[in-house]
């Protein structure tokens, strides 16, 4: 696809957009289940089923993909096709590029053992290896936009509300709203 294609492709979204905002507003969805003796969760990705399952470091047995993995994953795949778009769109050929993600997790947190180590990574390290003719200022304004307008990485650097709730037969949660 070329810069041409994608502002076809997009213009009149963007155009709806303008018009009317909420037509921008969109709830996406995801879905897993628990099933079986393992502790697996089996989430429908919309392409595939992937079972998630404990990390080795916390008694899983590796068979299965870490969730803590699997943010890693949604920040390089966001971050890859926004960059991916942002180039397409300003004309920077990149002849390679790779995206890498590293996280630091203590599991003394996840696993209870200390309650003064907190649960989740305490702290994200997004890479980019790119090969590219494009000069120092465009891949700055490059990677600077792929910040600025990658989903995953403002909702982990700004945080997002997250509401939890109960559906089915047991009611509602106690003290939830």
């Amino acid at each position: 696809m070329n810069s041409e294609e994608l502002r076809d492709i997009q213009s009149p979204l963007k155009d709806r957009y303008l018009e009317d905002p909420k037509a921008g507003q969109i709830t996406l969805t995801a879905r897993g289940r628990l099933s079986g003796d393992d502790v697996v969760c089996r989430v429908e990705t919309g392409r595939t089923v992937v079972e998630a399952g404990l990390h080795v470091a916390t008694g899983g047995s590796g068979l299965h993909a870490c969730s803590a993995n699997m943010l890693l994953d949604a920040l390089v795949a966001c971050a890859g096709v926004t960059m991916k778009a942002i180039a397409t769109a300003q004309n920077i050929e990149l002849r390679c590029a790779e995206v890498r993600a590293e996280g630091d997790i203590d599991f003394r947190g996840t696993l209870g053992v200390s309650r003064e180590v907190p649960v989740g990574f305490s702290r994200i390290r997004l890479k980019f290896v790119l090969d590219s003719d494009a000069s120092a200022e465009q891949i700055d304004r490059l990677i600077t936009l792929t910040e600025r307008y990658c989903v995953v990485y403002q909702t982990l650097t700004k945080g997002a509300q997250v509401a939890v709730a109960l559906e089915g037969p047991t009611g509602t949660l106690p003290g939830r709203r």
